[in-house]
């Protein structure tokens, strides 16, 4: 999510906590600091009274964004499916055996 929300353009810790209601300020700082040591993205820091701190995505960062994106749009196109395999696997503790082929996940 927050690769996806710097795509957009650098954004300051607040701006990207108010784009992603929900996350707390924990769960936020420790992801940045982990993408920021995957350098996935940037933080530079203004110096400025408060001190302001800016994240952007690097060029790596910025190369994930379009398969991300195309996780996203398989996820979507397949959330029957997902969703059905998930209540079994919960129902039955473990992993679906599709019957029916016509309903296997396309691999492409």
């Amino acid at each position: 999510m927050v690769i996806y929300v710097l795509s957009f353009g650098p954004l300051r810790t607040g701006q990207l906590q108010r784009s992603m209601p929900g996350i707390s300020k924990k769960m936020l700082t420790q992801t940045l600091r982990e993408l920021e040591a995957d350098q996935l993205l940037s933080r530079k820091v203004h110096q400025v009274v408060p001190p302001a701190v800016e994240y952007s995505l690097t060029e790596l960062g910025q190369k994930f964004v379009e398969p991300l994106l195309a996780l996203y749009d398989w996820a979507e196109a397949n959330f029957v499916l997902l969703d059905k395999v998930e209540r079994n696997r919960a129902a039955s503790g473990q992993a679906e055996i599709v019957e029916d082929e016509s309903e296997a996940l396309p691999l492409s």
